[in-house]
């Protein structure tokens, strides 16, 4: 097998690892921020954890970028939906989420009080993952395949 392939497999068997931290992370801030429950050391391990693998996530989609037969930066690539979803909508989408991920984490850890740190993560995270949902369904790539 190929390398391509390798990442390509890589890239899209990982995105589920990212969904299911990302919304494991939502839901324990938003249930956080509700009861005015503490900001545990789990807390903030799943935080980053969910941060973390959004960014492997977005690592392997670099390199699968670059490796990529279909990406060409010309006249006919943004003709066609498909080359300009995957050489430029694609990937301006999730780095604007992986950025809000990490401004969220970044900002909570500056927070003193706990239902404040839960309120940030809910709010930020949530908008980073719209914004990767709202870009799969735009570029009519399934969200689930």
């Amino acid at each position: 097998m190929e390398v391509y392939n390798i990442i390509k497999q890589a890239h899209s068997g990982w995105r589920y690892v990212v969904l299911v931290l990302l919304i494991l992370t939502i839901i324990r801030a938003f249930i956080g921020w509700a009861n005015k429950g503490p900001y545990s050391e789990g807390n903030r391990k799943l935080n980053l954890f969910a941060m973390i693998s959004a960014h492997i996530q977005l690592l392997l989609g670099i390199v699968l970028y670059f490796l990529s037969p279909m990406v060409q930066f010309n006249s006919e690539t943004m003709k066609n939906n498909t080359l300009r979803y995957f050489a430029v909508e694609h990937w301006f989408g999730m780095v604007i989420a992986i950025a809000l991920i990490t401004i969220g984490h970044s900002k909570s850890k500056k927070i003193v009080l706990p239902e404040i740190k839960h309120k940030t993560i809910a709010i930020y995270y949530l908008i980073a993952v719209l914004i990767v949902v709202g870009t799969l369904v735009a570029g009519h790539i399934p969200v689930l395949k």
